[in-house]
């Protein structure tokens, strides 16, 4: 599996087995399938026809809630596999396929790190994210309206560390970058859990075996599907081990340098749809879907 010892490069015509007999491509939103303005490309709901016609399942793996990938995709739920917050939450036709969920105590002691992150002067906000809906006890305008983008379903509570609901993962909002100074103050956690930037604002907490790489291989096990089937589609940090998961494995042209070095091929910008002419290159689907 290539491990970045070389960076991502464009696809060419190197590759002699293009078209290619994929069965699963799974694909990140932000960043990587959906615009900068968070819109999904229209050419994409005749594409996952065509996909389907071939017997592919098509896959949005994404740190959003169920619930939010769910509205996105609404006209096409049937047939389509959602790995939901970050790994931790796989649905299929509306089924659960797994989950991993957090002790009540380890929730306790990471809504408390935020708040001593909030009382230490740091701009940050958690979001508690159950299966049944997310849960926040910050409630201004400015992190709700952040908050809103990932999470459909949305409850204000007076206490987090008092929810009654099944923990899939705890998000937190940093308005400054998480890379800075919300994810080293929770790396003590990174030794029992794990602890994953998944934006530029975001640090996601989740059980130790959870990951959108870990999700990607239990359904290749459950689907009989190999590396060599599978095309992955990433832009952030918190994609870097599913790309480990596929031969077919891009990073976007707008990832973060990890990642780009961490793919094997390169495909064009999310403003680009790259996404949608990878997948149309490689799988000989044409015309390509147009750049805009």
């Amino acid at each position: 599996m290539h491990h970045g010892t070389a960076p991502a490069r464009p696809l060419t015509a190197d590759r002699t087995d293009m078209p290619a007999d994929i069965r699963l491509i799974v694909t990140d939103m932000d960043g990587t399938l959906l615009d900068d303005d968070g819109r999904i490309p229209p050419d994409l709901w005749p594409l996952l026809d065509r996909l389907r016609d071939r017997g592919v399942l098509f896959c949005p793996a994404s740190g959003r809630q169920y619930a939010s990938l769910a509205v996105q995709f609404k006209d096409v739920l049937d047939g389509t596999v959602f790995i939901a917050e970050n790994g931790a939450f796989v649905v299929r036709d509306g089924r659960e396929i797994s989950s991993d969920l957090l002790e009540p105590p380890f929730v306790r002691d990471v809504v408390a790190a935020a708040r001593d992150l909030a009382a230490g002067g740091v701009d940050v906000g958690a979001v508690v994210c159950g299966k049944r809906t997310a849960y926040v006890e910050r409630t201004d305008p400015a992190f709700l309206a952040e908050a809103v983008k990932y999470y459909a379903l949305l409850t204000p509570v007076d206490d987090l560390a008092a929810v009654d609901d099944e923990i899939i993962k705890i998000a937190l909002f940093d308005f400054g970058t998480a890379e800075h100074s919300t994810a080293p103050a929770l790396r003590p956690f990174a030794a029992t859990h794990q602890v994953v930037v998944s934006g530029e604002h975001w640090v996601d907490v989740m059980h130790a075996g959870t990951g959108k790489g870990a999700a990607v291989r239990r359904l290749q096990e459950e689907l009989g599907v190999t590396p060599a089937q599978t095309m992955v589609f990433g832009d952030y940090l918190n994609d870097l081990e599913m790309l480990d998961a596929a031969e077919w494995s891009f990073a976007m042209a707008n990832a973060h340098p990890e990642v780009i070095a961490r793919a094997r091929y390169l495909a064009a910008s999310n403003n680009e749809h790259g996404v949608l002419r990878a997948i149309g290159r490689v799988m000989g689907l044409t015309p390509q879907p147009p750049v805009a």
